[in-house]
């Protein structure tokens, strides 16, 4: 499978519906935040004990991106096209299809739960007056655009009421699966421009997010959901190579 090559002109359907969906989302997203309505508040992922957490935001955050400016979705989408299709190639929409979400969903369980751990272990620091404090008046505050004064307190109102959009758990899934699939295909650097085995660098890729996420550079990016669409892509490879003796 090392010399596998998919026609650049060929879109899979599943990769064709994913990128049609997040672009017509984001696209909704920029509409409605012109007419006060915030979509990204009602279907991106909230923190799992914020009085706007909903179960059904585990599967709708996939699809919803920033409002700020195209380069997130752009950067998901190119990643899907360029990797996505070679996967569903292989395996067909179906697995594919399966793939995409466990991952997607992979990545969503294991943010929470660092998140949650997070939470607990600032919340023990604090009194409990503060974090009654922060869980009654956070979000009221923090939708005026303020937050509290008291660093820790503010942290916490922070983890509370930030929600995360965005496809790059299943991307870095697909990037994860492409590594795991064809290892030594090489793959031309940007910065800087050198060519890279595939299996080289999805583990420094995988290096880098689990640095960013102990010491806490970009504050802004769901390093540990990157982490698990990754983990719950090798779990899942892992699983389907010991029900069939026909697997790449």
């Amino acid at each position: 499978m090392q010399n596998f090559r998919p026609s650049i002109n060929t879109i899979p359907p599943v990769v064709k519906n994913l990128i049609i969906i997040n672009v017509l989302m984001w696209l909704a997203t920029i509409i409605l935040h012109m007419r006060g309505i915030e979509l990204t508040d009602i279907l991106g992922l909230h923190y799992i004990e914020s009085p706007d957490f909903r179960p059904y935001q585990l599967i709708t955050h996939m699809f919803m991106h920033d409002d700020s400016g195209p380069m997130h979705l752009i950067f998901n989408m190119f990643a899907l096209w360029m990797f996505g299709r070679v996967l569903e190639s292989v395996w067909g929409p179906k697995r594919f299809f399966i793939y995409y979400f466990v991952t997607g969903l992979g990545a969503a369980v294991l943010h929470t739960l660092v998140n949650y751990l997070q939470f607990h272990y600032l919340a023990g620091h604090m009194s409990p007056e503060t974090v009654q404090m922060v869980m009654t008046q956070g979000t009221d505050i923090f939708n005026q655009g303020k937050n509290f004064s008291d660093p820790a307190a503010g942290k916490l109102n922070l983890m509370l009421n930030i929600t995360t959009v965005g496809a790059s758990g299943a991307v870095f899934g697909i990037l994860l699966g492409f590594g795991m699939l064809f290892p030594n295909t090489e793959l031309m650097l940007l910065f800087p421009p050198i060519p890279i085995k595939a299996k080289y660098f999805v583990l420094g890729y995988g290096a880098i997010e689990l640095f960013s996420g102990i010491t806490g550079m970009g504050a802004n990016i769901a390093h540990f959901a990157h982490l698990g669409g990754m983990l719950f892509g090798f779990i899942l490879i892992k699983y389907w190579n010991r029900q069939t003796t026909n697997f790449y």
